[in-house]
């Protein structure tokens, strides 16, 4: 099974936690903020555990704004990594209102704003196709 971390913008917590639930309840482990940060941890350290650990990013893009700069490190680290040669794969999903940057313009998103159930099939489907 994959391990996710899932990067989205404070704004959009309800969306990234219906995702990161129904990942998880299909047997992946998942990362996200508001269930491995706990009072009194340090975020960076947290987050840098969540990150490393990571098969799969999914970048949440919504209208909150994206160049937040928690939001941002996250995903350009991940991308980085990725383009380095280490095995970890970004998977954009797409919230109502935005698009994804265009550094990432040639990789094909999952749309959650266009259809839920179809988006989260093809991101389950795309987890249990990559080690």
């Amino acid at each position: 099974m994959a391990n996710v971390f899932v990067s989205h913008r404070s704004a959009d917590i309800a969306v990234a936690e219906r995702l990161a639930e129904d990942i998880r309840a299909a047997g992946h482990d998942v990362w996200l903020d508001a269930w491995n940060i706990n009072l009194g941890d340090s975020i960076v350290e947290r987050m840098n555990e969540g990150l490393t650990s990571a098969s799969h990013v999914l970048l949440c893009w919504s209208s909150a704004g994206n160049l937040a700069p928690w939001f941002s490190r996250e995903w350009l680290s991940a991308l980085a990594r990725q383009l380095n040669g280490h095995h970890i794969r970004l998977l954009p999903v797409l919230l109502p209102g935005s698009t994804p940057p265009a550094l990432l313009a040639d990789i094909k998103y999952a749309d959650l704003a266009a259809d839920y159930d179809q988006a989260l099939n093809a991101i389950l489907e795309e987890l249990a196709r990559t080690p």
